[in-house]
């Protein structure tokens, strides 16, 4: 199925849902369809912070776990490099309008403690997730790519799963310094993605209590 397909279907799944939910945008009280931007922004949020929360689930939890026991090590960290960027683009973009929608229901000034502490949540995914994207992604790649080269020097990175690195690190300074500078840069890579999913996290309970089953 092409991409153009997908949309497609997407877009009709997505009319055939305001069809049966025609008060999602409006109302009918006065005779006629009239939009409701509140409508419009509450929507725009839940699909931006669930896209957010469902794609970090798994690329945390799930995928990355699942590509790295089963493929070569270096062809996963050639597969990182490309998917790592594009995941921490659509997540900073996912939480910019997640802050965006909420922060226009909830003015700052009459908001409640409970709202404002929410926007701080969603401000802070956003930030961690700009600080993967343009700090972390970038050196952890560009270190990656060089760890690589001296890795094919030394004809290990093709195990699946477990490393030889570090046996064949002792034995090369060059290569147990790379190894040090990688642990220390993909460490803080992580642990800002770890903090964005806990600040999506604690978001998500705020939703639940706001819905009624």
């Amino acid at each position: 199925m092409g991409w153009m397909t997908r949309f497609l279907a997407a877009v009709t799944f997505f009319a055939i849902g305001v069809i049966f939910s025609p008060e999602t945008f409006g109302s009918k009280s006065d005779g006629q369809h009239q939009p409701k931007l509140s409508g419009i922004l509450k929507l725009a949020h839940l699909l931006s912070f669930s896209t957010a929360w469902g794609a970090a689930l798994w690329v945390t939890f799930i995928g990355g776990i699942i590509m790295f026991k089963n493929l070569p090590r270096h062809q996963f960290g050639t597969l990182q490099s490309k998917m790592f960027p594009a995941y921490f683009a659509m997540l900073g973009l996912c939480c910019a309008v997640s802050v965006g929608s909420f922060g226009y229901l909830h003015p700052w000034k009459t908001s409640s403690p409970a709202e404002r502490y929410q926007l701080g949540f969603l401000l802070s995914a956003f930030g961690f997730n700009l600080t993967n994207l343009f700090v972390f992604t970038p050196m952890t790649i560009g270190m990656m790519k060089q760890r690589h080269k001296v890795e094919k020097e030394e004809n290990i990175g093709q195990e699946i799963g477990g490393s030889k690195n570090r046996e064949v690190a002792k034995a090369n300074p060059k290569l147990a310094s790379m190894n040090k500078k990688f642990g220390m840069i993909h460490g803080l890579s992580s642990l800002a993605n770890i903090l964005s999913f806990g600040s999506l996290a604690m978001h998500s309970w705020y939703l639940a209590s706001k819905i009624s089953l």
